[in-house]
C-alpha cells in the first residue's frame, strides 16, 4: 500500500498547483468545455495559475471553507496530484474532485487520496460528497465506485460542442 498523506499547502508551495495545471497530460480530461473562467484553455484543459493569482487563490481557500490539499508520496517526498472539496450554492450540495498528475496515473494513489478525502469531508462533518464526469472515463467510475460512490443521476453536456454522456455520483459519508 502506499504510504501517502494529504497536505495542506502553504501559498509558496503552489509551483505544484500551477505545474500540474500547465500539464496537458494531466489537464486532459478538462478540455473541450464552454466555461469561462480565468485562465481555461478550451484545447487541453490547462488552466493558467500565475504566481499573482496564487494569493487571491489561497484567500478565496480560506474564507469560502474549500478544503484543498495536495497527496503526497510520503516515500517519494513528492506531491503526485491534489484533492478538493467546496461547497457548491447552486446545486446545495458538496462536490469534491480529484486530479493525479500524469506521470503518477495507475499506481495505486488515486483511491487512497479519495478515501483521505472522504474522511477529512466527514470530519469536517460533511453528509455527502458529489462529483460528475464523462461515463466513458471507465477508470474514473470505477474509481469512485470502488470507495463508495453511487450514480445518482445521469446528465449530458456539450464536449467539443458535442453532446456527452456523464454521471453525477454521490458518496454518504
Amino acid at each position: 500500500m502506499k504510504n501517502i498523506s494529504l497536505y495542506i499547502p502553504k501559498i509558496e508551495d503552489y509551483w505544484y498547483e500551477e505545474k500540474v495545471q500547465s500539464d496537458p497530460d494531466s489537464m486532459g480530461y478538462n478540455a473541450g468545455y464552454d466555461v469561462s473562467y480565468y485562465g481555461y484553455h478550451y484545447d487541453t484543459g490547462c488552466i493558467d495559475f500565475p504566481k499573482n493569482k496564487w494569493k487571491e487563490s489561497f484567500e478565496r481557500r480560506i474564507n469560502e471553507g474549500r478544503f484543498f490539499a495536495y497527496i503526497k508520496d510520503n516515500d517519494l517526498d513528492e506531491f503526485v496530484g491534489y484533492v478538493n472539496y467546496h461547497y457548491n450554492k447552486s446545486d446545495n450540495r458538496y462536490d469534491c474532485g480529484i486530479v493525479i498528475e500524469s506521470k503518477y496515473r495507475g499506481l495505486g494513489y488515486a483511491k487512497i487520496a479519495l478515501e483521505l478525502l472522504c474522511n477529512v469531508a466527514k470530519e469536517n462533518g460533511v453528509k455527502e460528497l458529489y462529483d460528475n464526469f464523462e461515463i466513458d472515463r471507465e477508470h474514473t467510475l470505477k474509481l469512485f465506485e470502488s470507495v463508495g460512490f453511487k450514480i445518482v443521476e445521469k446528465q449530458t453536456w456539450k464536449k467539443f460542442g458535442k453532446d456527452v454522456k456523464g454521471v453525477l455520483v454521490r458518496k454518504e459519508l
